[in-house]
């Protein structure tokens, strides 16, 4: 799988593109799936795409066999006839063992290529299929002369993943990110649960008994079941300059327990999570936008040590480079949130 560093930003195709150098950062806070079969829904995407950060049409898990083909080309119908503007255009596609996989490519590279961003890559077991769809969009890309290169997101939702996920991450230049898929990586790992992200009332770590009271009840913790992946996860696109995400939280029902879970995802360094119904939009806005009073101290930072050497005391706290490089990550993320979210754009005082 090893290719040579020289080799490893030329198009894999005569005439495609050159492969990036970067992945661009545009806020990502919330992934909104979208069943482009169902008429309801498609009827709303004008007024989704003023609400989230990416709108993606969703192919695989939760579309049922007879609604792919339907799924599919009702997605390519929205991106031709609405304007997305700066709200990215994704697409999770079916998984590659699928019969519906090499369609799903050619006609999204076909007709709509020159307007998606990213194609979300379901199951993937290991840096072999990430190169084998790098090198098929390359070949549909010079087929179809789309000009800007198609970036791969790699679900990671198997216990193989898991343990490739450092070579994942830097399989191609393409790869923008990777999101946690809980469902799947459970049934993969043989995990004794059926919930859809989150805790679970049984996976916990209890009190050493009292000394003075063997017998008193002893309090617990409920733990995160995700929290080793998702560590790994972000450590891996960290090394890869790409960008991890948390996927999906299962219960509609529970927006407390969504929020907790995206929080804990955002603290350890995900930028955003998926969306599954209207609900979770403004519970994914509100977690993974830098809060207020952070950004105005990043920014009082910034103007205490405008070069990043050195040492200031800011609101009596000492704060050096490392603090420094902290602050920039927060202030240029909250920039970038502030040109799509005039409301946020106020809060942070940034124009």
């Amino acid at each position: 799988m090893l290719r040579s560093p020289r080799d490893f930003f030329q198009p894999l195709a005569i005439g495609a593109p050159e492969p990036l150098r970067e992945i661009p950062v545009t806020p990502s806070r919330m992934i909104h799936f979208l069943n482009a079969a169902n008429a309801r829904m498609v009827s709303k995407v004008p007024d989704m795409l003023q609400q989230v950060d990416v709108l993606l049409g969703n192919l695989e898990d939760a579309i049922p066999t007879d609604q792919k083909v339907d799924a599919r080309r009702g997605f390519i119908e929205v991106v031709k006839n609405n304007d997305f503007g700066t709200t990215g255009c994704w697409t999770r596609v079916n998984s590659l063992d699928s019969p519906w996989f090499l369609d799903d490519l050619s006609e999204f590279v076909a007709e709509i290529g020159d307007r998606l961003d990213v194609i979300m890559i379901p199951k993937v077991l290991g840096p072999q299929d990430i190169a084998f769809v790098d090198r098929l969009l390359a070949q549909l890309e010079a087929k179809h002369g789309i000009a800007k290169p198609l970036m791969v997101h790699a679900i990671l939702e198997t216990g193989g993943g898991v343990a490739q996920v450092e070579e994942i991450a830097i399989a191609s230049p393409r790869l923008q990110g990777m999101s946690l898929g809980p469902a799947d990586l459970a049934a993969s790992r043989r995990m004794k649960t059926t919930r859809v992200g989150g805790g679970h009332p049984g996976y916990i770590v209890r009190a050493d008994p009292s000394a003075d009271d063997p017998e008193a009840d002893r309090s617990a913790t409920q733990q995160d079941l995700w929290h080793y992946t998702m560590s790994k996860m972000v450590d891996a696109c960290v090394n890869a300059g790409a960008l991890p995400y948390y996927g999906p939280f299962g219960d509609i029902s529970d927006p407390l327990g969504c929020e907790a879970q995206f929080r804990a995802a955002f603290l350890l360094g995900c930028v955003g999570a998926w969306s599954l119904h209207p609900g979770q939009i403004e519970v994914a806005r509100r977690v993974f936008s830098p809060e207020v009073d952070e950004v105005k101290m990043a920014m009082k930072i910034l103007e205490a040590i405008p070069d990043g050497s050195g040492v200031a005391m800011v609101d009596g706290k000492m704060q050096d480079d490392a603090t420094w490089k902290q602050a920039q990550v927060m202030v240029n993320y909250a920039r970038l949130i502030a040109e799509r979210d005039p409301e946020l754009a106020g809060a942070y005082g940034i124009e």
